[in-house]
C-alpha cells in the first residue's frame, strides 16, 4: 500500500481563537479486485507475447515485403530497443500522472500500433510501426507492477506477483505457438499480418475493462521532469542494445563496435548527472540512492542469470528444433508447451514454496533448472539425433519450466519489496528494463556462441556447450540464494 502523506495543518484565527484545520490526506488507492488483476495481466501479456510472436512470422514477412535480412532484424530490434529504452520513463510518468491513465494510454497505443503493423504496405513502414509499438509497451508495462505494489500487500501481493511472473514465461511459449497457428491458418489471406491484427480486439477488451476495474494510484510526491537524465539513459541503452540486436546480423560493422564501446562512457555520464541532481534536491529519473540499496542491488543481480539464460535458451532451442531436428514452426512451438505448463504451475506454487524454504527457494529453483538443462543435454547427446520426438524432449523441458517458474516471480518479489512505494513506477520500470536488456544480451552472447560453434562442432555439440554455460550462470544464482537472509512478502 502507498503510505498516505499528511501535510502540515493550517492555522487561522476565528473570533480571536487560533484554530488548526485538519491536515489534508492523499486517499489511498482502492484495493485491486480479481477482475482488475486479470485486466492488468492481460495488458502484461500483450507486449510479452508480441516480443516473440513476430519471430515465427519473419520468413513470410521476408517473402511478402521483399525485406532484406538487415531490415528483418530491425523489425525485431526496433521494437526491443524502443521498449527497453523507454521503460523507466514510462514508470516515471505513471508515478506523476497516474498509473491507470498511463496504462490506458499504453494499451490504446499498443492496439493502434498493432493495427499499423498489420496494415503495413512495406518493410520500413513495419519497422516504424514496431518502434511505436515498443514505445506503447513501455508506457503500459511499468504500470502493472507499480499498481500491484500500490494496491496489494502481504499474501495477496505474493500471489499477484506470482501470476505476473507466470504470464511472462507462458507468453513466450504462447507467442510461438500462436504465431505458428496464425501464419499456418492464413486467415482470410492475412498471412503474417494476423500475428499483429489479433492484438487489436484483445487491446480493446483490456481497455474497456481497465476503465472500470483498474484502480488509480500516484506517487506520494510526483517528481518533476528530468530531460537530461532521460536523454542520457536513452542514449546509453540504445548504444548497448542496438549493436547487440543488429550487430550479429550485419557482420559487426564499425558503427556497431563504436556504439557499443560508447555505452559505458554514456552510463558513467548518466550516473554523474543523476547523482548531481539528487544531491542538489532535483528529481533524477533514476535516483542513485535507489541503486545504493543493498536489497535493490541484490534483486537486480538475481535477474542477470535468469533473463540472460532464458533469452539464450529460447533462441538456441528455436534454432535447434527447426534447423537441427527439422521441426516446422508450429511443431516447434507445441514442443515447448510442457515447459510452459510446468512454468505456470511452478509460478502458482511459488508463494507456498517460499513459505516453506524462504530464501533457499532461489537455490532450489536453480538446482531444478540445472537438472532440466542436464536432461536436455543428455537427451540430445545420447538420443537418436536428429530424430528426437517431442515426447522424448518433454522431461527435460518440464524440469526447465519448473525452475523458471520459481525464478521469475522471485525476482520481482524480492526487487519490488526493496523499492519504496513512492518510487514504485520508477522501480518497476527499472525491473523491466533489466529484463529486456538481459534478453538482448542473452541472444547476443549465448546465441552468437551457439552459431559460431555449430559449423565446426555440429549443432548437437554446440547445444551442449551453450547449455553448460547457462548452467554455470545458474550455479551463481544458487550461490546467491544461499546468501539471501529472507524472501520478503
Amino acid at each position: 500500500m502507498n503510505t498516505a502523506w499528511y501535510p502540515a495543518g493550517r492555522e487561522r484565527r476565528v473570533g480571536g481563537v487560533t484554530t488548526t484545520t485538519p491536515p489534508t490526506t492523499k486517499a489511498a488507492p482502492r484495493a485491486l479486485t480479481p477482475l482488475g488483476l486479470f485486466t492488468l495481466l492481460l495488458g502484461t501479456a500483450l507486449p510479452m507475447i508480441d516480443f516473440f510472436i513476430v519471430n515465427v512470422a519473419l520468413p513470410t514477412i521476408e517473402h511478402d515485403l521483399h525485406a532484406p535480412p538487415a531490415t528483418l532484424e530491425m523489425v525485431v530490434a526496433g521494437y526491443a530497443v524502443a521498449y527497453a529504452v523507454l521503460l523507466v520513463l514510462g514508470g516515471r510518468l505513471g508515478d506523476g500522472f497516474g498509473r491507470r491513465r498511463l496504462f490506458l494510454w499504453g494499451v490504446a497505443g499498443f492496439g493502434l500500433t498493432s493495427l499499423a503493423c498489420g496494415l503495413a504496405p512495406g518493410a520500413w513502414w513495419l519497422v516504424a510501426a514496431r518502434v511505436a509499438q515498443g514505445a506503447a509497451s513501455a508506457a503500459l508495462l511499468p504500470q502493472v507492477l507499480a499498481t500491484l505494489h500500490a494496491t496489494t500487500s502481504g499474501e495477496r501481493r505474493a500471489r499477484a506477483v506470482a501470476l505476473y511472473g507466470s504470464v511472462g514465461g507462458v507468453s513466450v511459449v504462447l507467442g510461438q505457438v500462436l504465431g505458428g497457428v496464425l501464419v499456418a491458418a492464413d486467415l482470410a489471406g492475412t498471412g503474417w499480418r494476423a500475428v499483429f491484427l489479433v492484438n487489436v480486439p484483445v487491446a480493446l477488451a483490456a481497455l474497456v475493462c481497465a476503465v472500470r476495474v483498474v484502480p488509480d494510484s500516484l506517487a506520494e510526491r510526483p517528481a518533476r521532469g528530468d530531460l537530461a537524465g532521460t536523454a542520457l539513459l536513452a542514449a546509453t541503452l540504445t548504444a548497448l542494445l542496438l549493436p547487440l540486436t543488429e550487430g550479429r546480423a550485419t557482420g559487426w560493422p564499425l558503427w556497431s563496435v563504436l556504439l557499443l564501446a560508447s555505452a559505458p562512457v554514456l552510463a558513467a555520464v548518466f550516473h554523474g548527472v543523476e547523482r548531481r541532481a539528487e544531491r542538489d534536491g532535483g528529481s533524477p529519473l533514476l535516483p542513485p540512492s535507489l541503486l545504493a540499496s543493498a536489497e535493490v542491488r541484490r534483486g537486480l543481480l538475481l535477474g542477470l542469470p535468469v533473463f540472460t539464460g532464458f533469452a539464450g535458451w529460447m533462441f538456441v532451442s528455436a534454432v535447434t528444433l527447426q534447423q537441427g531436428l527439422g521441426y516446422g514452426a508450429l511443431r516447434a512451438g507445441l514442443t515447448l508447451v510442457p515447459m510452459g505448463v510446468a512454468q505456470f504451475a511452478a509460478s502458482m506454487l511459488a508463494p507456498r514454496v517460499v513459505r516453506r524454504f524462504g530464501g533457499r527457494t532461489v537455490t532450489l529453483a536453480a538446482v531444478v533448472h540445472i537438472a532440466g538443462l542436464a536432461t536436455v543435454t543428455a537427451t540430445a547427446l545420447l538420443g537418436r539425433w536428429p530424430h528426437l520426438s517431442p515426447p522424448v524432449l518433454a522431461p527435460g523441458l518440464v524440469l526447465c519450466g519448473l525452475g523458471q517458474g520459481l525464478q521469475l516471480p522471485l525476482y520481482y518479489r524480492i526487487l519490488l519489496a526493496a523499492i519504496p512505494a513512492r518510487l514504485a513506477g520508477t522501480g518497476s520500470g527499472l525491473a523491466a528494463t533489466l529484463q529486456q536488456s538481459c534478453l538482448a544480451v542473452g541472444v547476443a552472447t549465448l546465441g552468437s556462441l551457439f552459431l559460431s560453434l555449430a559449423p565446426g562442432l555440429g549443432m548437437r555439440e554446440a547445444l551442449a556447450v551453450v547449455l553448460a554455460v547457462q548452467a554455470a550462470g545458474l550455479l551463481g544464482l544458487g550461490w546467491l540464494g544461499l546468501r539471501l537472509p529472507r524472501v520478503p512478502g
